[in-house]
């Protein structure tokens, strides 16, 4: 059965006349910003876009970390295979693959997912497609997103040379800090259309 999204594209493929050929952008990647310390600066980017990240202390587990800064919360979503410390985690944990309706959802305080790729000029962190319901990653009142210091970049042009191949990974976004509108009287808006808070784990693991 032909979806919607593959007429569309079909229909803009066939009235095509004319293709061009993607620009070289050797000398723009060379003249990309590059910082000496990208964690350091990933999280300063972070702050700016109205998150946080937030680096394990030595022995603790992320677990301990997520029930820390969210003592309240009663629906914890886990992603994360083999999450540290996953029985320190407060509320209900659930893995959110064992819901049958995306719309079941709708209640989740907490977030937990992965993200094997950081970009340090904007705090981007490239999500990949892994999960049942997708919704989780836009529903839940908070995100809590665990990352490896060591997949941290400088810039987009670093990034994109790491993402995988969309026929492979046919879903994949970019999440920056919280969900936020302005254009409403110029009055800035946390969880517009996504999560209040975005709180980056930044692990050690490799």
């Amino acid at each position: 059965m032909t979806s919607s999204k593959q007429t569309i594209l079909e229909s803009i493929r066939s009235h095509t006349t004319e293709q061009f050929a993607c620009p070289d952008l050797t000398a723009l990647e060379a003249s990309a910003v590059s910082y000496p310390d990208p964690v350091a600066q990933f999280k300063a980017s972070l702050a700016a876009a109205g998150g946080r990240a937030v680096e394990l202390a030595p022995g603790q587990s992320v677990g301990q970390l997520v029930a820390l800064l969210y003592p309240q919360a009663a629906r914890v979503a886990n992603t994360v295979a083999n999450l540290s410390g996953a029985e320190a985690l407060p509320g209900q944990p659930f893995n959110p693959d064992t819901i049958e309706q995306p719309g079941q959802l709708n209640g989740t305080d907490v977030a937990i997912i992965a993200s094997n790729l950081g970009v340090a000029e904007n705090a981007c962190c490239w999500i990949a497609d892994t999960v049942r319901h997708r919704a989780i990653y836009f529903i839940a009142e908070a995100l809590v997103i665990v990352l490896s210091k060591h997949h941290i970049v400088s810039n987009m042009h670093q990034a994109y040379h790491q993402l995988p191949d969309p026929t492979a990974a046919p879903f994949g976004c970019f999440i920056s800090g919280p969900s936020k509108t302005a254009d409403i009287e110029q009055a800035l808006v946390f969880g517009a259309h996504g999560a209040r808070e975005v709180t980056v784990v930044i692990t050690d693991a490799r």
